[in-house]
């Protein structure tokens, strides 16, 4: 007959345990442990705006966008790729910095803004307010530094600052916007490409020390030879830059053709009527800071502008800012504007993930 097991515990002093003691017990402090799940966060739409953007909310109070947007990289790089643009809503991001981390969580470092179009001033480190331009003018639908040979992948900006009314950033898909353009149009733009004409001077918009980031005159013209421009020097410290680019490209990650150009945007025909018949008081159509013609030189039709800036407003949606918001916009798949405001607003913004032209036209022939 087998014996059976003793079922006896060993002794501690056999094995050489010691006995747990218990004079602690009740006194650690919980430990809280972040769950990064999908349950995390909700996923929806803004009524009044279709697809564009997708909107991400927290779904409890301490869920922090930089270890969320950690694990889900991948996920809204999709998400980016599909929609176009994503609001970030009710996560706390309330300072330059913080807003700076967000950027570099969910994309790279941030950019410092260069050859610039527009009147901007650095807050802290590669984080910029939105353009410094009179509150009671629209700026109409651009894809930024479209016009240049490099541009940011990303574009984000975060409200600070709610407006009191107005303030809006308007946004369309150029995926849309491309297909809206009527097909002789289109044609006639993808076959000649676009002609930039800049001027830079110190009397209206941007001397070309702030522009190019050089007090050196040697420096800035070895910049525009490697960026494709033709200059020349004028009377009165100023520069004058040529520079034929294409109207449509092919988006590296996802292969669709994009608008993807300042021909609308640097038109003098878009400015506000006020603002646009001062200028030509001023200067004569060559001596503008900006202005746009078919890469060949010939000027833009009448009709054809309007065509564009009709292809822009029918695929045009804006929202109300809410302070915190954060909005990450694909600047090859989505414009953006800013509506007429009221109040103090403050929209900063920031940029990554640089895209160069000749990188692509090197992809794009193997």
């Amino acid at each position: 007959m087998k014996k059976k097991p003793s079922l006896t515990k060993p002794s501690l002093k056999k094995t050489g345990l010691k006995k747990p003691s218990l004079s602690g017990f009740g006194k650690a402090k919980p430990r809280k442990i972040e769950v990064a799940g999908a349950e995390s966060v909700k996923r929806s739409q803004l009524p009044e705006c279709g697809e564009l953007p997708l909107v991400i909310e927290p779904t409890r109070s301490d869920v922090d966008l930089l270890s969320w947007g950690r694990a889900h990289k991948q996920e809204l790089e999709r998400d980016l790729r599909k929609f176009g643009g994503i609001l970030f809503r009710g996560f706390r991001v309330d300072s330059p910095e913080r807003f700076q981390e967000v950027v570099e969580t969910m994309a790279s470092e941030a950019l410092e803004y260069k050859e610039r179009s527009s009147p901007r001033h650095a807050v802290a480190g590669h984080v910029y307010t939105s353009t410094d331009y009179p509150s009671d003018q629209p700026i109409f639908l651009h894809n930024e530094n479209s016009y240049a040979h490099r541009w940011p992948g990303k574009i984000f900006f975060h409200c600070a600052i709610e407006p009191a009314a107005g303030g809006a950033t308007p946004l369309a898909d150029v995926r849309r916007v491309y297909d809206r353009i009527p097909d002789s149009v289109r044609q006639r733009f993808e076959e000649k490409g676009v002609l930039y004409l800049r001027n830079f001077s110190d009397l209206v918009g941007l001397p070309w020390r702030t522009v190019f980031g050089s007090d050196s005159r040697p420096e800035v013209e070895e910049y525009c030879r490697g960026a494709g421009y033709e200059f020349e020097w004028l009377d009165g410290d100023r520069l004058r830059t040529r520079r034929q680019g294409p109207a449509a490209l092919s988006h590296p990650l996802t292969g669709e053709r994009v608008w993807f150009n300042h021909a609308t945007f640097f038109h003098p025909s878009t400015l506000p009527e006020a603002v646009r018949e001062g200028l030509l008081e001023l200067f004569p159509e060559d001596e503008l800071p900006n202005h746009t013609a078919y890469g060949d030189g010939s000027p833009i039709e009448a009709e054809t502008l309007e065509a564009l800036r009709t292809a822009y407003h029918q695929e045009t949606i804006s929202f109300p800012w809410r302070k915190g918001d954060v909005l990450m916009l694909d600047n090859m798949l989505v414009a953006h504007g800013r509506e007429p405001f009221e109040g103090s607003r403050q929209i900063l913004t920031a940029m990554a993930g640089p895209v160069d032209l000749a990188s692509l036209a090197a992809e794009a022939a193997r």
